[in-house]
């Protein structure tokens, strides 16, 4: 993966046979994907090499659309609990393509965050909106906590 080592991390084996890792946002073990894999390297990577507080992140954030439920892999709030960047997780096999935009871009239409972020472990990519231009900018860089 492109993303620093994460040297912490904590994995189980089920009586079942099966992984689990912990998942340091929810503070609970879950079934270790390979999309759970890349969140998990990912949240680290927010934050220990990019300052972002771990208790204004939260994972699989549940949206309702009529009948339909999305959920957003990780949510980052602000410090009065409004949505600032939504992050989608795909397994590193997945690349990163329009139709993984356009799913981001269906939970924004709920949430009004001015950025959007998708990783597949490899490939990273974070978009701003940009008020006085009026569309979404593609940034060189995930963005320290700091410059959001």
């Amino acid at each position: 993966m492109n993303l620093p080592e994460y040297k912490n991390i904590r994995i189980r084996k089920t009586q079942d046979g099966k992984h689990e890792v912990l998942d340091i946002l929810r503070q609970r073990f879950v079934t270790l994907t390979p999309e759970e894999w890349v969140r998990q390297h990912f949240v680290n990577f927010l934050i220990h090499h990019r300052g972002y507080p771990a208790a204004l992140m939260a994972n699989e954030i549940e949206l309702t659309v009529g009948e339909k439920r999305l959920r957003c892999d990780t949510v980052l709030f602000d410090k009065e609990r409004k949505p600032q960047m939504i992050i989608e997780y795909k397994a590193e096999a997945i690349p990163i393509t329009e139709k993984v935009l356009t799913q981001i871009a269906t939970y924004n239409m709920l949430l009004h965050v001015n950025y959007l972020t998708v990783s597949n472990g490899n490939t990273h990519l974070c978009l701003h909106y940009n008020h006085d231009r009026a569309k979404w900018e593609f940034m060189p860089d995930i963005p320290r906590y700091e410059e959001l």
